[in-house]
């Protein structure tokens, strides 16, 4: 979840910079977030039935795949095409669905009851500070290099998912039995 706030709060955060300075206007922008953050909230009754269905660790593994593609679709986006910025944002939305719910998924199935609320809050914080880790971070990447570096760089950020949960599976079981 963490990762997953990271790489979409800093793509997110420099697309309507990268897309002014190439002549795009407010309402252009506003289309292009306005689909991106659509796509964060609107599949989520549909993620959900997917993570019970598919399961937990298939939809975070889809999660770290639809982030980097988001990340490449934007890379490659020429500055003036809108329709490719459009498909980048609305998967990077869609990815980040995936992992906070396939993420909050896991965190249940792995919690007792008793610690579940302070173990979500905790995680809850970590989030928010990578949010703004990530959206102070894209600044400073752009600045130095470029929105294509960026975008590169959080889709390969979220690839770092698919080792991540396969660790914390792995871990899961030895944690069980110690409790």
């Amino acid at each position: 979840m963490v990762l997953t706030q990271v790489a979409m709060v800093a793509i997110m955060t420099m697309t309507p910079v990268h897309m002014q300075s190439h002549g795009h206007g407010l309402t252009e922008v506003g289309v292009v977030i306005g689909i991106h953050i659509g796509c964060m909230y609107l599949p989520s009754l549909v993620t959900g039935m997917l993570v019970d269905k598919l399961g937990r660790v298939p939809m975070a593994i889809a999660a770290g795949l639809t982030l980097l593609a988001a990340g490449i679709v934007a890379a490659t986006a020429p500055a003036h095409s809108m329709t490719q910025l459009m498909i980048a944002l609305a998967l990077l939305g869609l990815g980040w669905n995936f992992g906070l719910i396939s993420g909050t998924a896991l965190i249940v199935d792995a919690t007792p009851i008793e610690t579940r609320a302070k173990t979500q809050g905790s995680i809850d914080v970590l989030i928010a500070l990578a949010g703004a880790t990530g959206g102070a971070m894209s600044g400073i990447i752009v600045a130095g290099t470029s929105y294509s570096v960026l975008s590169l760089a959080g889709g390969i950020l979220s690839l770092l998912l698919i080792p991540v949960v396969f660790w914390s599976q792995r871990s899961a079981p030895a944690r069980m039995e110690n409790s």
